[in-house]
């Protein structure tokens, strides 16, 4: 257990309020893709203030769709330091990892210098960072989002090297789909339905260490589980 794991739990243990911000990309955003029911963070929110009773907690959304790290750290005032956060979860890299398109193509090694580079960032707020990894994708479909896997494993390297929390989704897609794309959880090669998103919430949510009983906790397992026997994975 990392001392980011330890005040993590110290903080879910104190009564004090916290304020946690949430950013990313369009994952994060979540629009669209559930088709109108819950995203990951709207679930963590109910976790959080409902199941939790944290209700001194605030939960903040500032993800913006289409968004690249780079985007981030340029208006990083903006999405996490005007929020005065005490925990900053961080997904991104589904649209860094991409050829396609109109921007520059990043490399992994440059993604890493940014992944670092926010984390410390964060650190020097005097807040948490939690990262983590994108889920997976069809990479059959989204050829041009074929390196996704190495961008996941520089979200991995930078987690262990900075001693920050780190929420796998990528390896917990990876074993849905037998390594394969998960395709019942995906809207389209790679935005998660709202099942997707369900999972994202479960793995954060066990990640941390969230009480199993926890009424939300028992429906996102529900969620999770009835799409695995709908597509014949268990």
């Amino acid at each position: 257990m990392n001392s980011d794991f330890s005040a993590l739990r110290d903080a879910l243990s104190t009564p004090a309020g916290k304020t946690w911000v949430f950013t990313g990309d369009s994952i994060t955003h979540g629009l669209l893709h559930t088709q109108g029911q819950r995203s990951y963070t709207e679930h963590l929110h109910e976790l959080i203030r409902g199941d939790l009773e944290r209700t001194d907690d605030i939960v903040i959304n500032s993800a913006i769709s289409g968004w690249r790290l780079v985007q981030i750290l340029d208006d990083f005032e903006r999405r996490v330091a005007m929020w005065r956060p005490d925990i900053v979860a961080l997904m991104i890299g589904t649209n860094d990892c991409s050829t396609g398109g109109v921007f520059p193509v990043i490399e992994p090694d440059a993604f890493r210098g940014s992944l670092r580079k926010f984390v410390r960032r964060v650190r020097e707020r005097g807040a948490l960072p939690v990262l983590q990894t994108q889920p997976g994708i069809d990479i059959a479909n989204a050829p041009e989002r074929a390196r996704i896997g190495e961008f996941a494993q520089a979200v991995r390297d930078i987690a262990a090297e900075e001693g920050v929390v780190l929420v796998d989704h990528y390896a917990r897609y990876g074993e849905f789909g037998d390594g394969g794309a998960a395709g019942g959880l995906l809207n389209d090669p790679f935005h998660p339905n709202a099942a997707g998103h369900a999972m994202l919430a479960l793995e954060f949510a066990t990640t941390v260490e969230l009480p199993a009983h926890l009424p939300t906790m028992r429906h996102l397992e529900e969620r999770v589980d009835a799409r695995q026997r709908s597509e014949g994975r268990v």
